[in-house]
């Protein structure tokens, strides 16, 4: 399985980006990974909450009809399961050897 890097989110928003719930409460997500896997672009983001949980948000990147990013929640588990563990690879290279 093989990643491509890439920012397309870090160069239109930041390292943080602010989330809406369905209450239209805002959270602070730091971006720690982009990729693009397959015909996808993917984004690992993590709040401080997530954070002390040691837990991400993963997320596919898709663009609106004005060409404005979007982050969409991954429904399919294969693709989320995949995905995730693509994520582990890249952060943590070493624990194949443990």
């Amino acid at each position: 399985m093989s990643t491509t890097p890439s920012d397309v989110l870090r160069k239109a928003y930041g390292d943080d980006i602010i989330l809406f719930d369905e209450q239209n409460e805002s959270t602070v997500y730091h971006l720690l990974k982009e990729f693009v896997y397959g015909n996808h672009t993917y984004a690992v983001l993590q709040s401080d909450e997530l954070k002390k949980e040691d837990e991400v948000a993963v997320f596919r990147v898709t663009t609106d009809a004005e060409g404005q990013y979007e982050l969409e929640t991954i429904e399919d588990d294969d693709e989320w399961e995949t995905v995730s563990e693509l994520y582990d690879e890249m952060a943590f290279p070493d624990q194949d050897d443990l």
